[in-house]
């Protein structure tokens, strides 16, 4: 498939809904004489969060505790993983993070400290997903994966009929399958599809990178505790298959929490590649927000539980989130366009799994239907 980009959003009735929420939004800005990049309370938490991530494995490395102890560390290893994801590497590789471009790419390469590639996560996150959210065969955060269905619009196997009751068994092997496999295949697939319009030298560049900080991640996780400290391979590879567990259930959870819930629309582009809709309703229409009022909740997901403000304005520190949102919300209602949240985790979690039972049933409509 090549790039994507022929689709476009037509605003047909000429609404004015973005233009009047981001004009009260630099207005909220302005008056407070706020910058929209991060702020020190985003510098503390990065640290926190790197150290959550870093310190555990130092600890096991220079005590070389038992199994139970070092197992416990991998665990909360974990934790650091996917808040990192989250808090810091997401909002650097929007630019959010700092209004210094130079740290905002150093951040941004946090991610490559957790076995991933910012390379590629700037053009599937920032191009694909904002881009065309919930769009079939666009986003590729809602592509069918082995045993997933996220669309209504793909084909249901039997086995999506159970999806419900494994998907968190499914989820735990995201960020294994990121750091072992995706990135190369991500890497390849966007310069077939366009989506990477880089130079074959540049190209050649940044999978020379990639290759390097695989490289470098692999042994410093795996072989060096081993090799350097003694400790048996067998229990460095149990640690590092619970980490990459906790961290992939967390960070498919929070991110299928925004989209694939109950009231996210999946609208599909017509033959001329239009989707006759102004593109920021198009956001509130395909994302939700949950548990906003959670103080803790919100610090550790980097605000992804306010999805809708991220997707309207993702060059804005998530620090900034819980003080915009009642401007947007408020701005939806004036414009009679439905603001999606559950109030709580569970209640986002319940419409996840409902939604997952929907579409592991729901049925493709026939030719004649259509035509009908």
């Amino acid at each position: 498939m090549k790039l994507k980009g022929k689709v476009k959003f037509v605003n047909k009735d000429k609404n004015l809904f973005f233009a009047t929420l981001r004009k009260r939004v630099d207005t909220y800005f302005s008056e407070n004489n706020l910058s929209k990049s991060g702020n020190g309370n985003l510098l503390v938490k990065s640290i926190v969060l790197l150290l959550l991530y870093l310190v555990p494995f130092a600890g096991m490395l220079a005590f070389t505790p038992s199994l139970g102890i070092s197992l416990a560390l991998w665990f909360v290893m974990g934790i650091g993983v996917a808040g990192v994801a989250m808090s810091v590497m997401h909002d650097a590789n929007h630019g959010a993070f700092s209004k210094n471009k130079t740290v905002n790419y150093l951040m941004a390469h946090s991610v490559n400290l957790l076995g991933a590639s910012a390379f590629n996560w700037k053009l599937q996150h920032n191009i694909l997903h904002h881009t065309y959210t919930n769009v079939v065969e666009m986003d590729e955060d809602i592509d069918d994966i082995v045993f997933m269905r996220f669309s209504p619009h793909t084909k249901v196997k039997f086995y999506h009929k159970i999806q419900w009751a494994y998907a968190f068994m499914f989820y735990g092997l995201l960020t294994l399958y990121w750091v072992i496999l995706k990135d190369f295949v991500q890497f390849f697939h966007y310069i077939r599809n366009g989506v990477n319009a880089n130079s074959k030298a540049k190209n050649q560049v940044a999978f020379a990178k990639i290759v390097a900080f695989k490289v470098l991640y692999f042994f410093s996780i795996l072989v060096a505790p081993t090799l350097l400290f003694g400790i048996p391979f067998w229990e460095v590879v149990l640690g590092f298959l619970l980490m990459h567990f906790v961290a992939g259930i967390i960070l498919s959870t929070v991110f299928q929490l925004a989209h694939t819930v109950e009231g996210t629309s999946h609208p599909l582009p017509s033959e001329a590649g239009t989707i006759e809709n102004d593109w920021a309703i198009h956001q509130l229409n395909t994302t939700a927000n949950f548990s906003r009022k959670s103080r803790l909740l919100s610090w550790y997901v980097g605000g992804l539980n306010f999805q809708v403000e991220h997707h309207l304005f993702p060059r804005i520190s998530h620090v900034h989130y819980p003080a915009i949102a009642d401007i947007v919300k408020n701005t939806a209602a004036e414009y009679g366009i439905p603001y999606l949240e559950s109030e709580t985790l569970v209640q986002a979690v319940r419409s996840h799994l409902a939604t997952l039972h929907r579409f592991g049933r729901l049925q493709l409509p026939r030719l004649s239907e259509v035509l009908a």
